[in-house]
């Protein structure tokens, strides 16, 4: 019994001395497999940037320029409603001819569209009704003078022949005016009314279709017709800045279809309603537009300039790095370092300078040539 006690003590001692060298073992396994400690590199320092040969980096010095404050403003091309002039049908009927469409461009006289109307043969009738009853006045009055002549009748016979052709005459007239008015001639009847254009320009509004049907003189027009020779500019300016804006100020026009030209024109018109949403208000600028270049609806920027002269700060503009939508110039630094300053830019000026409306002071010295320090920097 001693015997067998003495042998389980035995096996139970092996057992918990094996499976503490497997546990090691594991343990041991785990830590070999185990990625790296992680290092921690220092990150790049923008105020304190070392070359190997700073002097190969040329420095220029900021200077000033006096100039009037601006102010850049976005808006759109607009007709001016003063030049547009509504073509109404001149007579009620259907739309027997288009001649013309929306967008195109008019001469005045040209014709527009036609109409088929009931209103020309009452016209018509109206007038040729006239034209018999002032050509049977007129027989009577040369009878009642000739009678007046002979002592056949008293002078108030006579007076009442020369009233009646007068009416006659009158009726004459205004027949004959009610169809010019329609655009026809008296000595051609026609059931169709040619309407032209009052004006030359383009067509800005169309409201009539092929056998439509209109009516006289009443809206909606089939044409409007804008003169497009001069324009509006109307822009959106926030609350902060209408101050800075009077009227007659003048202003330079930029048109993101044409970049490269400059159109002026001058503010007619400040709103007195501010937008309570956006807290902007509408600024009207007449716009002188030769050639038709400026069409309704193009996406303007104008540019307002102030009266007083302010001073400004200019660098070369290669010494200013664009870099995640960001302005930047290289500063030297007392221990032959650069120091990287995030600056504003502004409108680049002549001689390949650029303004720097905040950030920089003149007189004080940027590396001429920030993409070249940039590059060398990343390269080392």
């Amino acid at each position: 019994m001693n015997r067998l006690f003495a042998f389980a003590a035995i096996c139970v001692a092996v057992g918990l001395a094996a499976g503490c060298q497997q546990h090691v073992t594991a343990q041991e396994k785990e830590a070999g497999t185990a990625p790296p400690p992680a290092t921690v590199v220092p990150g790049f320092d923008v105020t304190n940037i070392a070359v190997d040969h700073p002097e190969q980096f040329p420095l220029a010095s900021a200077t000033e320029r006096m100039a009037a404050p601006e102010l850049n403003v976005t808006g759109s091309v607009s007709p001016d409603v003063s030049r547009q002039v509504p073509v109404p049908s001149l007579a009620t009927g259907r739309i027997s001819e288009i001649d013309v469409r929306l967008g195109d461009t008019v001469k005045a006289g040209q014709l527009l569209f036609k109409v088929r109307s009931s209103d020309i043969a009452g016209a018509y009738s109206d007038y040729r009704k006239a034209v018999r009853d002032e050509q049977l006045a007129k027989v009577q009055l040369n009878r009642a003078q000739i009678l007046y002549n002979d002592g056949a009748i008293p002078k108030s016979s006579l007076e009442v022949a020369q009233d009646a052709e007068d009416d006659a005459m009158v009726d004459v007239d205004t027949t004959t005016e009610h169809i010019q008015l329609l655009g026809l001639d008296p000595d051609h009847p026609t059931g169709i009314v040619s309407v032209s254009a009052p004006i030359s320009g383009v067509i800005t509004d169309q409201e009539i279709t092929n056998q439509s049907g209109v009516q006289a003189l009443t809206p909606p027009n089939p044409f409007t017709i804008s003169d497009v020779s001069s324009v509006w500019v109307v822009c959106d300016v926030y609350e902060n800045d209408l101050a800075s804006i009077h009227l007659g100020d003048s202003a330079e026009i930029h048109l993101n279809a044409f970049p490269n030209q400059m159109f002026r024109g001058s503010v007619s018109n400040i709103g007195a309603i501010l937008d309570p949403n956006l807290r902007t208000g509408k600024v009207r600028i007449e716009v002188s537009n030769p050639g038709n270049i400026m069409r309704i609806g193009m996406f303007a920027t104008a540019t307002f300039k102030g009266q007083r002269q302010e001073m400004h700060t200019e660098v070369p503009a290669a010494a200013i790095l664009h870099l995640h939508d960001r302005d930047w110039v290289f500063e030297p630094t007392p221990d032959k370092k650069f120091k990287r300053v995030e600056v504003r830019s502004g409108n680049m000026l002549p001689n390949q300078m650029q303004e720097i409306p905040s950030g920089l002071k003149p007189g004080q010295q940027v590396v001429s040539n920030a993409v070249v320090l940039e590059n060398t920097v990343e390269n080392q």
